[in-house]
Protein backbone atom coordinates (compact mmCIF):
# COMPACT_ATOMS: atom_id res chain seq x y z
CA UNK A 1 0.00 0.00 0.00
CA UNK A 2 2.80 2.45 0.88
CA UNK A 3 4.61 1.61 -2.38
CA UNK A 4 1.44 2.24 -4.39
CA UNK A 5 0.92 5.48 -2.50
CA UNK A 6 4.46 6.61 -3.32
CA UNK A 7 3.95 5.85 -7.03
CA UNK A 8 0.63 7.73 -6.98
CA UNK A 9 2.21 10.78 -5.31
CA UNK A 10 5.07 10.81 -7.82
CA UNK A 11 2.51 10.74 -10.62
CA UNK A 12 0.77 13.75 -9.06
CA UNK A 13 4.08 15.64 -9.03
CA UNK A 14 4.59 14.74 -12.70
CA UNK A 15 1.08 15.93 -13.61
CA UNK A 16 1.62 19.23 -11.78
CA UNK A 17 4.93 19.66 -13.63
CA UNK A 18 3.33 19.02 -17.04
CA UNK A 19 0.38 21.34 -16.33
CA UNK A 20 2.48 24.21 -15.02
CA UNK A 21 5.11 23.74 -17.72
CA UNK A 22 2.50 23.75 -20.46
CA UNK A 23 0.88 26.90 -19.12
CA UNK A 24 4.14 28.81 -18.65
CA UNK A 25 6.47 27.76 -21.44
CA UNK A 26 4.98 24.83 -23.26
CA UNK A 27 6.81 21.52 -23.38
CA UNK A 28 10.12 23.30 -23.82
CA UNK A 29 9.69 25.28 -20.62
CA UNK A 30 8.83 22.17 -18.59
CA UNK A 31 11.80 20.29 -20.02
CA UNK A 32 14.25 23.11 -19.25
CA UNK A 33 12.98 23.38 -15.67
CA UNK A 34 13.22 19.60 -15.22
CA UNK A 35 16.81 19.55 -16.52
CA UNK A 36 17.85 22.44 -14.25
CA UNK A 37 16.31 20.80 -11.18
CA UNK A 38 17.77 17.42 -12.17
CA UNK A 39 21.32 18.76 -12.49
CA UNK A 40 21.11 20.43 -9.06
CA UNK A 41 19.71 17.35 -7.35
CA UNK A 42 21.99 14.86 -9.12
CA UNK A 43 25.02 16.24 -7.33
CA UNK A 44 23.25 16.10 -3.99
CA UNK A 45 22.16 12.52 -4.65
CA UNK A 46 25.52 11.26 -5.94
CA UNK A 47 27.55 12.79 -3.11
CA UNK A 48 24.84 12.64 -0.43
CA UNK A 49 26.92 10.47 1.92
CA UNK A 50 29.89 12.87 1.92
CA UNK A 51 27.80 16.07 2.03
CA UNK A 52 25.56 15.14 4.96
CA UNK A 53 28.28 13.46 7.03
CA UNK A 54 30.51 16.52 6.64
CA UNK A 55 27.59 18.80 7.50
CA UNK A 56 27.06 17.02 10.83
CA UNK A 57 30.78 16.35 11.48
CA UNK A 58 30.34 12.58 11.53
CA UNK A 59 33.16 10.30 12.62
CA UNK A 60 33.47 6.85 11.05
CA UNK A 61 33.21 3.91 13.46
CA UNK A 62 34.76 0.47 12.98
CA UNK A 63 34.01 -0.88 16.43
CA UNK A 64 31.71 -0.23 19.39
CA UNK A 65 28.04 -0.87 20.15
CA UNK A 66 26.63 1.00 17.14
CA UNK A 67 28.97 -0.71 14.67
CA UNK A 68 28.32 -4.16 16.14
CA UNK A 69 24.53 -3.74 15.92
CA UNK A 70 24.75 -2.75 12.24
CA UNK A 71 27.16 -5.62 11.54
CA UNK A 72 24.77 -8.07 13.21
CA UNK A 73 21.77 -6.85 11.20
CA UNK A 74 23.57 -6.97 7.85
CA UNK A 75 24.96 -10.42 8.59
CA UNK A 76 21.56 -11.81 9.65
CA UNK A 77 19.83 -10.42 6.55
CA UNK A 78 22.60 -10.87 3.97
CA UNK A 79 22.86 -7.14 3.27
CA UNK A 80 25.91 -5.09 2.22
CA UNK A 81 27.69 -3.56 5.22
CA UNK A 82 27.36 0.25 5.06
CA UNK A 83 29.80 2.72 6.56
CA UNK A 84 28.84 3.57 10.15
CA UNK A 85 29.21 7.08 11.53
CA UNK A 86 28.76 8.69 14.93
CA UNK A 87 27.41 12.25 15.01
CA UNK A 88 28.66 14.43 17.92
CA UNK A 89 25.19 15.53 19.05
CA UNK A 90 23.47 14.91 22.37
CA UNK A 91 19.96 14.95 20.88
CA UNK A 92 19.22 11.29 20.07
CA UNK A 93 18.53 10.63 16.39
CA UNK A 94 19.72 8.61 13.39
CA UNK A 95 19.66 8.69 9.59
CA UNK A 96 20.79 6.85 6.46
CA UNK A 97 22.14 8.24 3.21
CA UNK A 98 24.08 7.16 0.14
CA UNK A 99 23.16 6.63 -3.50
CA UNK A 100 22.74 2.82 -3.30
CA UNK A 101 23.28 -0.12 -0.92
CA UNK A 102 26.92 -0.43 -2.04
CA UNK A 103 27.64 3.24 -1.21
CA UNK A 104 25.49 3.65 1.88
CA UNK A 105 26.02 5.31 5.23
CA UNK A 106 24.09 4.85 8.46
CA UNK A 107 24.66 7.31 11.27
CA UNK A 108 23.47 7.93 14.80
CA UNK A 109 24.10 10.66 17.33
CA UNK A 110 26.05 10.09 20.53
CA UNK A 111 22.88 10.83 22.47
CA UNK A 112 21.03 7.84 21.03
CA UNK A 113 23.41 5.43 22.75
CA UNK A 114 22.66 7.03 26.11
CA UNK A 115 18.90 6.44 26.10
CA UNK A 116 18.26 3.28 24.05
CA UNK A 117 18.71 -0.35 24.99
CA UNK A 118 20.58 -2.61 22.57
CA UNK A 119 17.27 -4.01 21.28
CA UNK A 120 15.88 -0.51 20.69
CA UNK A 121 19.09 0.53 18.92
CA UNK A 122 18.74 -2.58 16.75
CA UNK A 123 15.22 -1.51 15.80
CA UNK A 124 16.42 1.99 14.86
CA UNK A 125 19.33 0.78 12.74
CA UNK A 126 17.08 -1.80 11.06
CA UNK A 127 14.81 1.09 10.07
CA UNK A 128 17.78 2.92 8.54
CA UNK A 129 18.99 -0.18 6.71
CA UNK A 130 15.47 -0.57 5.32
CA UNK A 131 15.75 2.95 3.84
CA UNK A 132 18.98 1.84 2.15
CA UNK A 133 17.48 -1.44 0.97
CA UNK A 134 14.47 0.32 -0.60
CA UNK A 135 16.64 3.05 -2.20
CA UNK A 136 14.67 5.80 -0.50
CA UNK A 137 17.46 8.33 -1.08
CA UNK A 138 16.91 7.88 -4.84
CA UNK A 139 13.12 8.19 -4.46
CA UNK A 140 13.55 11.33 -2.36
CA UNK A 141 15.93 12.80 -4.94
CA UNK A 142 13.47 12.20 -7.79
CA UNK A 143 10.67 13.81 -5.77
CA UNK A 144 12.93 16.77 -4.98
CA UNK A 145 13.82 17.12 -8.68
CA UNK A 146 10.16 17.22 -9.74
CA UNK A 147 9.26 19.63 -6.94
CA UNK A 148 12.26 21.81 -7.81
CA UNK A 149 11.26 21.94 -11.46
CA UNK A 150 7.75 22.99 -10.48
CA UNK A 151 9.18 25.76 -8.29
CA UNK A 152 11.34 27.03 -11.16
CA UNK A 153 8.32 27.07 -13.44
CA UNK A 154 6.34 28.94 -10.80
CA UNK A 155 9.01 31.64 -10.78
CA UNK A 156 8.80 31.77 -14.57
CA UNK A 157 5.02 32.17 -14.28
CA UNK A 158 5.51 35.04 -11.86
CA UNK A 159 7.79 36.91 -14.28
CA UNK A 160 5.50 36.07 -17.20
CA UNK A 161 2.57 37.63 -15.33
CA UNK A 162 4.62 40.74 -14.54
CA UNK A 163 5.73 41.26 -18.13
CA UNK A 164 2.46 40.12 -19.68
CA UNK A 165 3.80 37.06 -21.52
CA UNK A 166 2.07 33.69 -21.46
CA UNK A 167 2.55 30.11 -22.52
CA UNK A 168 2.36 28.59 -25.95
CA UNK A 169 -1.41 28.85 -26.13
CA UNK A 170 -4.13 31.19 -25.00
CA UNK A 171 -5.10 29.00 -22.06
CA UNK A 172 -3.02 29.74 -18.99
CA UNK A 173 -1.61 32.97 -20.46
CA UNK A 174 -3.89 35.21 -18.43
CA UNK A 175 -1.85 37.14 -15.80
CA UNK A 176 -4.29 36.28 -12.98
CA UNK A 177 -3.97 32.56 -13.76
CA UNK A 178 -0.18 32.87 -13.93
CA UNK A 179 -0.02 34.59 -10.54
CA UNK A 180 -2.33 32.00 -9.00
CA UNK A 181 -0.18 29.23 -10.46
CA UNK A 182 3.00 30.88 -9.18
CA UNK A 183 1.57 30.83 -5.65
CA UNK A 184 -0.23 27.47 -5.54
CA UNK A 185 2.03 25.20 -7.61
CA UNK A 186 5.09 25.31 -5.28
CA UNK A 187 2.86 24.77 -2.23
CA UNK A 188 1.18 21.78 -3.87
CA UNK A 189 4.57 20.35 -4.91
CA UNK A 190 5.97 20.77 -1.41
CA UNK A 191 2.96 19.06 0.19
CA UNK A 192 3.19 16.12 -2.22
CA UNK A 193 6.95 15.83 -1.70
CA UNK A 194 6.39 15.69 2.07
CA UNK A 195 3.69 13.07 1.61
CA UNK A 196 6.21 10.95 -0.33
CA UNK A 197 8.63 11.28 2.58
CA UNK A 198 5.98 10.22 5.11
CA UNK A 199 5.05 7.23 2.97
CA UNK A 200 8.68 6.09 2.87
CA UNK A 201 8.94 6.39 6.66
CA UNK A 202 6.03 4.00 7.12
CA UNK A 203 7.64 1.59 4.66
CA UNK A 204 11.00 1.81 6.46
CA UNK A 205 9.29 1.13 9.80
CA UNK A 206 7.70 -2.00 8.36
CA UNK A 207 10.89 -3.12 6.63
CA UNK A 208 12.98 -2.43 9.73
CA UNK A 209 10.64 -4.50 11.91
CA UNK A 210 11.17 -7.43 9.54
CA UNK A 211 14.95 -7.02 9.49
CA UNK A 212 15.24 -7.13 13.29
CA UNK A 213 12.37 -9.67 13.65
CA UNK A 214 10.59 -7.62 16.33
CA UNK A 215 8.46 -4.47 15.66
CA UNK A 216 8.36 -3.65 19.39
CA UNK A 217 12.09 -2.78 19.37
CA UNK A 218 11.47 0.19 17.07
CA UNK A 219 8.12 1.13 18.67
CA UNK A 220 9.82 1.45 22.05
CA UNK A 221 12.71 3.41 20.56
CA UNK A 222 10.37 5.84 18.78
CA UNK A 223 8.65 6.71 22.06
CA UNK A 224 11.97 7.65 23.65
CA UNK A 225 13.27 9.51 20.58
CA UNK A 226 10.10 11.54 20.13
CA UNK A 227 10.08 12.58 23.78
CA UNK A 228 13.76 13.53 23.72
CA UNK A 229 13.46 15.56 20.51
CA UNK A 230 10.41 17.41 21.78
CA UNK A 231 12.22 18.27 24.97
CA UNK A 232 15.46 19.27 23.25
CA UNK A 233 15.34 19.62 19.41
CA UNK A 234 18.65 19.16 17.64
CA UNK A 235 20.58 22.45 17.55
CA UNK A 236 21.66 23.69 14.13
CA UNK A 237 19.66 20.99 12.31
CA UNK A 238 19.40 21.77 8.61
CA UNK A 239 15.83 21.86 7.26
CA UNK A 240 17.02 20.42 3.95
CA UNK A 241 18.13 17.22 5.74
CA UNK A 242 15.32 16.95 8.31
CA UNK A 243 13.49 14.31 6.26
CA UNK A 244 16.47 11.94 6.56
CA UNK A 245 16.29 11.50 10.33
CA UNK A 246 14.22 8.76 11.97
CA UNK A 247 12.28 11.39 13.95
CA UNK A 248 11.92 15.03 12.99
CA UNK A 249 14.89 16.96 14.48
CA UNK A 250 12.91 20.19 14.07
CA UNK A 251 10.07 19.08 16.35
CA UNK A 252 8.59 21.92 18.33
CA UNK A 253 9.82 24.71 16.05
CA UNK A 254 6.72 26.72 15.31
CA UNK A 255 4.70 25.88 12.21
CA UNK A 256 7.10 23.20 10.94
CA UNK A 257 4.96 20.51 12.56
CA UNK A 258 2.12 21.43 10.15
CA UNK A 259 4.34 20.63 7.16
CA UNK A 260 6.25 17.68 8.57
CA UNK A 261 8.28 15.27 6.49
CA UNK A 262 7.50 12.60 9.11
CA UNK A 263 4.22 10.88 9.98
CA UNK A 264 2.91 11.20 13.54
CA UNK A 265 4.98 9.04 15.87
CA UNK A 266 1.81 7.82 17.63
CA UNK A 267 0.53 6.40 14.33
CA UNK A 268 3.91 4.83 13.55
CA UNK A 269 3.92 3.13 16.95
CA UNK A 270 0.34 1.94 16.52
CA UNK A 271 1.17 0.35 13.16
CA UNK A 272 4.30 -1.30 14.52
CA UNK A 273 2.53 -2.73 17.55
CA UNK A 274 -0.17 -4.20 15.33
CA UNK A 275 2.40 -5.96 13.13
CA UNK A 276 3.05 -9.69 13.18
CA UNK A 277 6.55 -10.63 12.05
CA UNK A 278 7.19 -14.22 11.04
Amino acid sequence: MNTMRTVFLMLILTVILVMVGGAVGGRGGALIALILAGVMNLGSYWFSDKIVIRMYRGQEMQSGALYEVVRELTSENNLPMPKVYMIPQETPNAFATGRNPQHAVVAATEGILRILTREELKGVMAHELSHVQHRDILIGSIAATLAGAITYLAHMAQWAAIFGTGGSDDEGGHPAIMILMAILAPIAAMLVQMAVSRSREYEADKGGARLCRNPHYLASALRKLEMANRRSPMPHANEATAHMFIVNPLTGKGLTSLFSTHPAVEERIRRLESMTVV
